[in-house]
């Protein structure tokens, strides 16, 4: 793999595992009055994004790092939906 992959797949892997620690302080929680919803929104159509870009141009790690984005960032979104309306 080339310099630019290597450094590419690196920055899809930790952009991906940032949703992470949110995700679990939420699911252990069930607190999520803190967090914004619209900023998740606006995440999953910025990464959904990215990853039709990584599909024009057949860059697997774009489209495998951006595709798993936009599968844990619903994760959260759904999370906030859902704990918000139980603590209201």
């Amino acid at each position: 793999m080339e310099l630019e992959g290597v450094i590419g797949t690196l920055a899809g892997i930790c952009t991906t595992g940032a949703a992470l620690p949110q995700i679990v302080k939420a699911w252990s929680t069930k607190q999520v009055n803190d967090v914004s919803p619209y900023m998740f929104l606006v995440l999953i159509v910025g990464v959904s994004l990215w990853t039709v870009y990584g599909i024009l141009l057949k860059d697997v790690p774009i489209i495998i790092t951006n595709g798993i984005s936009t599968c844990l960032n619903g994760i959260m979104l759904v999370l906030i939906v859902k704990y918000r309306s139980k603590s209201t």
